[in-house]
């Protein structure tokens, strides 16, 4: 009943038993993942040399041990026998991902912190060889158009990890709000941050909540996540929108817009505001003072900086911003955009960091500056031409992993983004190496090899317009979570009715681990039904 599936799994007769009589040992360089264990299962982290064993230890890839080639970073060996147990892997990632299969294969009550220990569970004896179809396998959560706490935060990464996901990509800033603490900026936060209220009608209707909203995360708070789910084999990729997007840290520092003699409030609509950032020193200074604050909070290699729907209609009507793009060589000042972007990533790039934004193929002028990572989010062609043009690319297109859309046409079906359905299946069916449009497929792409272009991951996102609480996301998100899971760690075709099964006892795992005073009562965490 695992999820993902494993690439091999060998059934054995037997069963070992999981209590105080299993003894958990580390090899070198494999503590922390036995830490993280032995705190899961309620086991000493000791070694111990009596009684059941289990044994985790990285055991670097060796062409002469076919055991342990190909398993590729993220890759695990897992050997269960009724005297004992071994846990190996070539990096500490593959130790994680193997421990979150070994958490699979208890009962789901024993995932409950305040429920039975896992004295009388047992695992069945089986050898799993594993390993990742893709290295990014993702997560994007919008905390803008809704607050989260930084409590469901922390148990989405859990359950995040369960299903051997390693990035969560937090979407912090946009027009609807701000989310962090910037040093030296402090009007981001107490501005930024609140609106007057929230739409809730159609486009257009005017009808809003008359509540204002808002909330933010302390650089303390963000430091928390981020530990917490590194611990875990998750790696938190900060989403910080512009040069579009902007219209809440414009209603804080209007002085950066294009008319900054009309301030503005953070706005209260749904949809894509025409306020954007000007192109002056002084607006490009601002913003790597932002990103300066960024990469002392997140460690992420990637740095994800929006960059997707910016109309360009102030910078067409600005004297300032035409001369810019004349000066430049440019042909549209639309093509600042392309421009603005690339400062960014050179000064990223001098944090040792790696630029992500939304790939805008056919929406936007100019192409994306070379070497940036693009998110395929409109169609998944547009990944393909990405990786053409020499990039690296993450698909999450949004008829097929955006799970903010409704999943499936029912009358009780709860609010969500209009213009269709995502379903379990549209999920399971999309291939996010594009096979049906490349020949053979898109190619892998290697994190450790930035100049080779191909797929580096796939990613399902859940955008809040509609979403306001922790049980309407949870909603959302299951089971289609567990087929995002499912195409990002192994190749299709894909059981779908195999996955509806497993996915059914996955729920009862989350109930489990919510049932100890979590943000959301066990009782609607999504649907089951294809």
């Amino acid at each position: 009943m695992i999820i993902p599936s494993p690439r091999e799994l060998t059934p054995r007769p037997g069963t070992l038993p999981v209590g105080p009589e299993l003894r958990l040992s580390a090899g070198p360089g494999a503590e922390q993942a036995a830490g993280l264990l032995a705190e899961y299962l309620g086991l000493p982290d000791t070694p111990a040399w009596e009684g059941l064993r289990l044994r985790l230890e990285l055991t670097p890839e060796d062409p002469a041990a076919p055991e342990h080639s190909a398993l590729g970073p993220q890759g695990y060996l897992l050997d269960i026998r009724p005297e004992g147990a071994t846990l190996s892997a070539p990096a500490e990632a593959g130790l994680l991902s193997g421990i979150q299969t070994l958490r699979q294969l208890l009962p789901p009550e024993v995932l409950d912190p305040a429920g039975p220990a896992v004295d009388g569970s047992y695992w069945p004896c089986l050898e799993i060889r594993d390993s990742p179809r893709l290295p990014w396998r993702g997560f994007m959560l919008d905390v803008v158009r809704h607050f989260f706490p930084l409590s469901y935060l922390l148990e989405l990464v859990d359950e995040l990890a369960l299903l051997k996901f390693n990035v969560l990509q937090l979407h912090l800033t946009d027009d609807q709000g701000w989310r962090f603490e910037v040093d030296g900026l402090p009007r981001l936060t107490e501005v930024g941050a609140w609106r007057a209220e929230t739409q809730v009608g159609p486009p257009g209707s005017g009808l809003a909540d008359g509540t204002p909203h808002g909330g933010y995360y302390t650089r303390a708070e963000l430091r928390e996540l981020v530990a917490f789910a590194a611990r875990r084999g998750i790696t938190v990729v900060p989403e910080i929108e512009m040069p579009g997007h902007v219209r809440a840290a414009l209603a804080a520092y209007p002085e950066y817009g294009n008319h900054p003699e009309h301030p503005l409030p953070v706005w209260t609509q749904r949809g894509i505001s025409e306020s954007i950032l000007s192109v002056d020193d002084k607006t490009l200074d601002f913003c790597r003072q932002i990103l300066d604050t960024v990469v002392q909070v997140f460690p992420s290699r990637h740095v994800h900086i929006g960059g997707e729907e910016c109309p360009t209609v102030q910078w067409e009507q600005s004297e300032a911003a035409r001369e810019r793009a004349q000066e430049l060589g440019l042909e549209h000042p639309a093509q600042l955009r392309g421009w603005f972007l690339g400062r960014m990533a050179d000064h990223l790039a001098g944090h040792g960091r790696r630029t992500v934004c939304w790939d805008e193929t056919g929406h936007a002028s100019g192409e994306p500056p070379a070497g940036m990572v693009l998110g395929a989010w409109r169609e998944p062609v547009h990944g393909v031409l990405a990786v053409g043009r020499g990039h690296q690319v993450v698909m999450g297109p949004h008829r097929s992993t955006y799970l903010d859309y409704p999943q499936r046409d029912h009358p009780h079906e709860p609010p969500g983004q209009p213009g269709g359905i995502v379903s379990f299946d549209d999920v399971l069916r999309f291939d996010p190496l594009a096979a049906d449009l490349q020949p053979g497929g898109l190619p892998v792409a290697d994190p450790a090899q930035d100049e080779r272009p191909g797929v580096l991951g796939v990613q399902g996102s859940l955008w809040t317009e509609y979403v306001a609480t922790p049980a309407h996301a949870r909603y959302l998100l299951y089971p289609r979570l567990c087929a995002v899971a499912e195409i990002a760690w192994r190749p299709g075709p894909h059981d779908r009715d195999s996955l509806l099964e497993r996915a059914a006892t996955h729920r009862r795992r989350i109930a489990a681990l919510l049932s100890a005073g979590g943000t959301h009562t066990p009782r609607m965490i999504g649907t089951m039904e294809g």
